[in-house]
């Protein structure tokens, strides 16, 4: 069959030709779904159904996204490639965090931050000038969705609770000044990952993790059955306090570089084999009777490290309790800390936040847009075993 893929030439002419004309809206749905079904079918090297020597890829699908215009909201069926992504061309993926990127470096311009570093930045964004009044307008648009997000209702159960932080650089008071900013991260009843809060706080205190837990059993978290974090002395005790009576996994990864750091040289890789192979074990009984088969071991070569494992390892295994399924995803922060590396990937450039509301908008702008591409993908646990997580034990709340 030969390819009967439209040229772009005539494109646009055989699309005027089919829209309908009774609505703007409507048109302009259409010439959306047009315009990707054209774009999707130069990327394939097919046009939909077609059988081409020429094909290149595979359509799989489609995925909906919203899509907010000045003619309304289109609830777009994105279609999906069997390799690779796709974003349509009208489309600036993660358009928000950019603008929200936008416009903290005109804030810092505004406000007399100005260094090589931003004026190189604010360069590269293309941006030469803009009035405070803009810059004002361009602020208060973001904080808007961003208050909205941050202050959301949370209604569904969250079995798993995971809590981190990362710390920036904030100008406050005309000081420089490290802030640390506190994240949550949830897998819901749905089995789907969500950022349920953000804040920059001065410093991992109990006061401010117990404020950030209780603000988020404020907004309507509950359901909650193992929370799962570093050993940070202030942020367990908020656990213990806040969260009284759920289960608490002390990050593994967290833990084995506790560890390691006593280690002698020589033996780094060996004891590193020893201690993995304890959470690999499929049963708590089992991992317990490795686990002192590593103390008896190693306990005069590596005295300072047995200990720390001796007083941790019950924690370090709490994930152990709960369905194999669910173990390895829960056992760790890992999914946080992946998206700690992109929230300092964003940031890098920027060096100083000249506000602490800049740091907050930007970065859930971040977390915001990653919390929509979650909700676009599969489940990260399969909501039937969540749903038999809570029938299990009977558990109402």
């Amino acid at each position: 069959m030969a390819n009967s893929i439209v040229p772009e030439s005539s494109f646009l002419d055989n699309l005027l030709d089919d829209a309908p004309v009774d609505d703007l809206h409507q048109l302009m749905a259409f010439m959306l779904d047009r315009i990707m079904q054209h774009d999707i079918a130069n990327r394939t090297g097919a046009a939909h159904y077609e059988r081409s020597a020429s094909r290149t890829n595979h359509r799989n699908g489609t995925r909906s996204r919203r899509f907010d215009t000045r003619l309304g909201t289109f609830e777009l069926q994105v279609p999906r490639l069997r390799e690779g992504g796709y974003m349509p061309p009208f489309l600036e993926h993660r358009s928000r965090s950019e603008k929200a990127l936008v416009s903290l470096v005109l804030q810092a311009l505004v406000s007399g931050v100005s260094t090589r570093k931003i004026e190189k930045l604010a360069a590269q964004l293309g941006v030469a000038s803009l009035s405070k009044s803009q810059a004002s307008a361009l602020c208060e648009e973001l904080d808007e969705r961003v208050a909205q997000f941050r202050n959301r209702r949370l209604t569904a159960k969250y079995p798993y609770l995971m809590l981190d932080a990362l710390y920036e650089k904030v100008r406050i008071e005309g000081k420089v000044v490290t802030q640390a900013v506190v994240v949550a991260y949830g897998v819901n009843i749905n089995g789907k990952r969500e950022l349920l809060g953000v804040d920059v706080v001065e410093t991992e205190s109990y006061e401010s993790w117990a404020t950030f837990l209780r603000s988020l059993l404020g907004r309507g978290l509950h359901g909650v059955k193992l929370v799962i974090s570093d050993a940070h002395g202030g942020l367990v005790k908020a656990i213990g306090t806040v969260m009284n009576g759920v289960a608490w996994q002390r990050c593994k990864v967290h833990f084995m570089r506790n560890v390691m750091a006593h280690v002698p040289s020589r033996l780094k890789e060996e004891v590193a084999a020893a201690v993995k192979a304890i959470f690999l074990q499929m049963t708590r009984e089992v991992a317990l009777s490795l686990f002192r088969s590593v103390e008896a071991k190693y306990r005069k070569s590596c005295a300072r490290s047995v200990q720390i494992l001796e007083e941790g390892i019950d924690d370090a295994l709490a994930f152990m309790a709960f369905p194999e399924p669910h173990s390895r995803k829960i056992a760790s922060t890992n999914p946080v800390e992946h998206l700690n590396r992109e929230i300092r990937r964003r940031t890098r450039s920027i060096g100083i936040f000249p506000t602490r509301d800049s740091a907050i908008r930007l970065i859930s702008m971040i977390l915001l847009e990653q919390t929509e591409d979650w909700q676009a993908e599969k489940a990260y646990i399969s909501s039937e075993s969540l749903v038999a997580l809570y029938a299990s034990a009977n558990d109402d709340s």
